[in-house]
C-alpha cells in the first residue's frame, strides 16, 4: 500500500485528520529542506509536500514566489530534489508529495521522471497546471511507477470535472478552497463545507483542503469538515522570517505543532471496520 493510503487509513481509524505541510524544496537550501522535513514530521505533519521551484509559478502568491526565487538562486533543480528525497528515505518514511509545474516534468521527460521519482521514494505528485482531461499520459506513467497523481478541484469546478477527478484521484483530492493564488485569506467556511460534501458524494478518496489556512484556528475549522488540512504559505512565511536563524527548523516546527494540536482538539469519532 502506498504511504499516502496507509497514512489516511491509520488516521481515519484513530479519528484523526491529516496535517499536510508544504515547503519549497531548496528554500533556503536543500540541506535545510532535509532538516525541515524531519522536524515537520516530529512536529506532527502527517504528509509533506515539496514544492519544485519554477520561474513562473502562476498559482502561487508572493510568499511562495519569493521562496521559489531563493531556491532557484541556490541552484535547486528537480534532479537535486530527487537526490534529497533519496537521502531522506534513509531517515524517514513520512509520505512525500512533489508539487511541480508541468514544464519541469516535461523537460525531464514524463516516463523518466515518474520512474526516477518513485525510485527516490516520492509517493505522490501534484501538477497544478495540468488539467485532468490532459493528464492521461502522465497518469499512465505514474501508475506504472507506483506514484499517485493528486488532482485539484475548486469552487468553480464543473460537475463533469468533479466526476472525472473522483474517478481518477488517488492518495487524496486537493480541494482549493478559494479562487485565486496561494496565501489569500479564507473567509467563508460554510462554502468549504458545502463543496467538500459535494465532492464526497462522488468520491471515495480522502479530501484535503488547502489555500487560505493560515492559523491554528483555521486548521481546526477546516479539519471539522475535511479529511486533511493543507498549510503552505503560512509555513513558508515562517521559513522566510527565520531563514538566517540557526534555530529556523525549531521555530517552524513549533508553528506546525500548534496546527497539529488544533486538529487534535477536534478529533472525529474513530472508524471501526
Amino acid at each position: 500500500m502506498n504511504r499516502l493510503d496507509s497514512t489516511f487509513s491509520r488516521l481515519k481509524a484513530n479519528g484523526e485528520k491529516a496535517l499536510i505541510a508544504y515547503i519549497m524544496a531548496g528554500d533556503p537550501s536543500l540541506q535545510d529542506t532535509e532538516q525541515l522535513v524531519l522536524e515537520l514530521e516530529r512536529a506532527g505533519a502527517d504528509i509533506i509536500e515539496l514544492g519544485v521551484p519554477f520561474s513562473d509559478p502562476i498559482a502561487d502568491g508572493p510568499v511562495i514566489q519569493r521562496a521559489a526565487e531563493r531556491a532557484l538562486r541556490g541552484g535547486t533543480s528537480l534532479r537535486k530534489i530527487l537526490a534529497t528525497v533519496t537521502a531522506l528515505r534513509t531517515k524517514t518514511q513520512v509520505p512525500l508529495v512533489l508539487m511541480s509545474y508541468y514544464n519541469s516534468i516535461h523537460a525531464f521527460g514524463e516516463e523518466k521522471f515518474c520512474g526516477a521519482a518513485a525510485a527516490a521514494g516520492v509517493d505522490g505528485l501534484i501538477v497544478p497546471d495540468m488539467p485532468p482531461e490532459e493528464a492521461g499520459g502522465l497518469q499512465a506513467h505514474a501508475t506504472r511507477a507506483g506514484l499517485e497523481i493528486i488532482y485539484l478541484l475548486a469552487p468553480t469546478s464543473t460537475p463533469d470535472r468533479l466526476a472525472l477527478v473522483a474517478r481518477r484521484s488517488r492518495g487524496f483530492i486537493y480541494y482549493v478552497s478559494l479562487t485565486g493564488i496561494t496565501g489569500a485569506k479564507l473567509a467563508d467556511f460554510s462554502d468549504v463545507q458545502r463543496n467538500v460534501d459535494r465532492i464526497r458524494a462522488k468520491a471515495s478518496t480522502p479530501v484535503a483542503v488547502g489555500f487560505g489556512v493560515a492559523t491554528a484556528d483555521d486548521a481546526a475549522r477546516v479539519g471539522r469538515v475535511a479529511d486533511g488540512v493543507i498549510v503552505g504559505s503560512a509555513i513558508v512565511r515562517q521559513i522566510g522570517d527565520h531563514q538566517h536563524d540557526s534555530r529556523m527548523a525549531e521555530q517552524v516546527g513549533r508553528f506546525v505543532r500548534s496546527l497539529k494540536e488544533a486538529l487534535g482538539a477536534h478529533r472525529a469519532a474513530p472508524q471501526h471496520s
